[in-house]
């Protein structure tokens, strides 16, 4: 079952490289708020691939030509860290390929992002790659949607994507850098709630009946991520409530103590 370049994508007991199982997704990790400066922002990991997010905005647009007055702009800028890996360091601002990356997420989110509420504004995304191996787009599309809910941002259903490759006739979720220079790799963004396909992004050609496979498969594993999403919103948000609600009762004490010496 060896490639070209003489990876085995899948072993005799059916595991990939990496011991996951085909359908097995890499281990995940959030971070909101990792930039303060921002008007919100995320970091995800997935496997050894981390991509940081931040939204500035709704704001001036930098180039009123840009503006619409009845909508907001979505602009998005994409950056990868010298030491980012497998040949993702060397790729600078104004590069190609992070160029059709940060078109396929403004281009994703267009349709989900209300940007009717924010007319004659911008919402700038910056996407920065930490680390890179194997599902950058995809990351980086979890990263935004975490992102756009830290800032408030109003939309429709939160994002989630994943990658899907097909080994032979078997589909692998969630590739690794090194099956996805072995193997036809399909990225799939939808809207978990409702199913609805936002991106269908592949470069190869393949039959029909397994792109269909693999685009339902994808569908699914959005679901799950989704799950994943919105389960450590709901944490962090529950964290920050109990926070706020013991600073309210400290500060109600020290004022009854103020006001007690007082008398």
């Amino acid at each position: 079952m060896a490639s070209s370049s003489r990876l085995e994508i899948l072993n005799d007991g059916g595991l990939r490289h990496d011991a996951r199982r085909p359908y097995e997704l890499r281990s995940m990790s959030f971070h909101l708020s990792p930039h303060p400066t921002a008007d919100g922002s995320a970091t995800v990991t997935q496997g050894l691939t981390t991509v940081s997010v931040s939204v500035f905005g709704p704001r001036e647009p930098r180039q009123r030509s840009s503006s619409s007055h009845d909508r907001a702009v979505i602009a998005v800028e994409v950056g990868v860290a010298p030491w980012a890996g497998t040949g993702a360091q060397r790729r600078a601002r104004g590069d190609k390929r992070l160029a059709e990356v940060g078109a396929s997420i403004r281009q994703t989110f267009e349709p989900v992002v209300m940007t009717h509420l924010y007319p004659r504004s911008e919402l700038f995304i910056n996407v920065q790659v930490v680390s890179a191996d194997g599902g950058i787009l995809p990351t980086a599309i979890n990263a935004t949607t975490l992102a756009l809910v830290d800032a408030g941002i109003a939309m429709l259903d939160y994002i989630s994507s994943v990658s899907i490759g097909l080994h032979l006739t078997q589909p692998l979720l969630d590739l690794s850098a090194p099956e996805e220079m072995d193997l036809p790799v399909l990225v799939v963004a939808s809207l978990p709630n409702s199913g609805k396909i936002t991106l269908a992004q592949m470069e190869t050609r393949l039959h029909v009946d397994r792109f269909e496979e693999m685009l339902v498969l994808g569908v699914e594993a959005c679901k799950v991520l989704k799950t994943e999403m919105e389960e450590y919103v709901k944490e962090r948000t529950g964290k920050v409530v109990q926070r706020m609600s013991l600073a309210v009762e400290g500060a109600k004490g020290l004022q009854a103590g103020f006001i007690d010496g007082g008398r």
